[in-house]
């Protein structure tokens, strides 16, 4: 007998299953329809032509002399690439690069750098695109500079180079700025202006020649007009004022008043003859002058530094008088006589007549350019500034002039003024005189630095009386030399035969 077993029915491995797969079958579907390949369309085919074609239509177009903007892919030191979407990168040489001379292309520009450029050929024979920065900067800069001329304004940049006459101004281009223009007066050193920026008008404007003047003087008259107007109401002539010297220029030199400047004419530098006035004042000294004439319609101040200093004629006359014996030196020979340096600029005319006791025919018989000698004065024109010398009355003796008094000493003269020379010997004197007897010796008693002179002075002295010797002959025996012996006295006379009494005179 079979014994049915009553048995569980479980789920088997694969029926577990079965009921969650009939659950999660729209997500299982979706799952592997997302996992699936669909081929998609990457790129509408709207090429119309060729490849070519397309190729060509996406670069940029360029004509000679078209304005164009692209950025710096390299920097050489003879030119730059420039990337303007061109089939090829255009190539701008150093020379185009800056309105400046030999610059050095990385101080212009840097890579990535965006900078425009005008073409200025298409391709070259090397097939490359030529472009120009610097035209570019011209054409930019042509539109600026001539509205700004129109409207009479003022336009301003750095002075990067100095040129035959004046300087070069950076605008946008190259303005030219002459050096007559630079300042209210002319400037000789343009140097020290390179680097700075001035400001400037406008007062010629060339397109076609590329050609464009500038004048700062135009801006500083227009600037300082009030200013100056207001300096010269307040000056006066006669008026003095420190300064200092700006410029020296051939015919005077300028002198800056702390709001204008003034000009000192060759004439009022000095009282003595001035060949240029560089040899009386440099720029940057200070001086002293005295206002002679302002003109306010042409606003100019015309100076005079002599004005300020003491006059020699009037110290001259004020401290010499007719009939004085004075020590000088002749400058000029003329056909009427000699002119005879006695001060500090101060020249003398010897009339022909003036020059000997006897007949003169040439001024060369008596004197020569350069010698000292001891002349007496006639006359004194302070007016006129003109002295009247006389050798021939020199000769004769006469009193000192006081300068010359106390140069010798008071024991060389006597309570007069007469000189009667010094009362002891001295040794160097004596050897100087040694020497000049021998040097006279040697040339034959001509040429002798006194030679000239002894005649003329002993020639009287033969006649006069034995005791009038001191007062009268020894004057003119000191004419040689600075410092006279007793013994210098005779030996002149010892070359004329006729002066033998007067040896004894000096030591009466």
């Amino acid at each position: 007998m079979s014994t049915t077993e009553p048995t569980t029915t479980e789920p088997s491995a694969d029926e577990t299953p079965a009921a969650p797969t009939d659950a999660a079958a729209p997500a299982a579907e979706e799952a592997a329809a997302a996992s699936a390949y669909v081929p998609r369309q990457i790129i509408v085919n709207d090429l119309e032509g060729s490849l070519d074609d397309a190729y060509a239509a996406s670069m940029v177009s360029v004509d000679d002399g078209q304005l164009v903007t692209g950025s710096v892919v390299r920097v050489d030191k003879d030119e730059v690439l420039l990337d303007i979407g061109y089939k090829s990168e255009g190539v701008i040489p150093a020379r185009e690069l800056s309105i400046r001379n030999q610059v050095d292309p990385a101080e212009v520009v840097s890579i990535g750098e965006e900078i425009e450029a005008l073409v200025l050929q298409k391709e070259d024979k090397e097939g490359r695109l030529v472009l120009s920065k610097k035209r570019a900067q011209y054409e930019r800069a042509w539109g600026t500079i001539e509205e700004v001329k129109e409207r009479e304004g003022v336009v301003s940049g750095p002075v990067i180079e100095v040129v035959k006459g004046g300087l070069i101004v950076d605008i946008g281009l190259r303005g030219f700025l002459p050096a007559s223009l630079v300042e209210l007066r002319r400037v000789r050193d343009l140097q020290p202006y390179v680097g700075k920026t001035l400001e400037a008008k406008i007062i010629e404007l060339d397109k076609n020649r590329n050609n464009v003047v500038l004048s700062r003087r135009a801006y500083l008259e227009e600037t300082q007009k009030e200013q100056r107007e207001d300096f010269l109401a307040n000056l006066s002539p006669g008026e003095v004022r420190s300064g200092v010297v700006s410029s020296v220029v051939n015919f005077g030199a300028f002198v800056d008043l702390g709001g204008m400047d003034g000009l000192i004419h060759v004439s009022e530098l000095s009282w003595k003859h001035v060949d240029h006035p560089g040899s009386v004042v440099a720029v940057g000294d200070e001086v002293t002058v005295q206002v002679l004439e302002v003109d306010l319609d042409r606003e100019r101040i015309s100076l005079s530094l002599k004005a300020t200093q003491q006059d020699p004629w009037q110290e001259f006359a004020t401290s010499h008088r007719v009939g004085e014996l004075v020590y000088g030196r002749v400058t000029k020979l003329v056909p009427f006589g000699s002119f005879v340096q006695v001060g500090d600029g101060i020249e003398g005319l010897v009339h022909i007549s003036e020059m000997s006791a006897h007949h003169v025919d040439l001024p060369e018989q008596v004197v020569t350019p350069g010698e000292e000698l001891w002349v007496k004065i006639i006359d004194i024109d302070l007016q006129r500034r003109r002295i009247s010398l006389s050798i021939k009355q020199a000769a004769e003796g006469g009193v000192v002039a006081q300068e010359y008094q106390e140069h010798f000493g008071e024991h060389a003269f006597d309570s007069d003024g007469n000189y009667i020379g010094p009362t002891e010997v001295d040794p160097a004197t004596e050897a100087a005189w040694a020497e000049y007897y021998e040097d006279l010796e040697n040339a034959g008693g001509e040429g002798a630095p006194a030679a000239d002179a002894a005649p003329a002075a002993e020639a009287p002295a033969a006649d006069a009386p034995a005791e009038a010797a001191p007062a009268e002959a020894v004057p003119v025996e000191a004419v040689p030399v600075e410092e006279a012996a007793p013994e210098a006295e005779a030996a002149p006379v010892a070359e004329a035969p006729a002066a033998e009494p007067a040896p004894e005179a000096p030591e009466a």
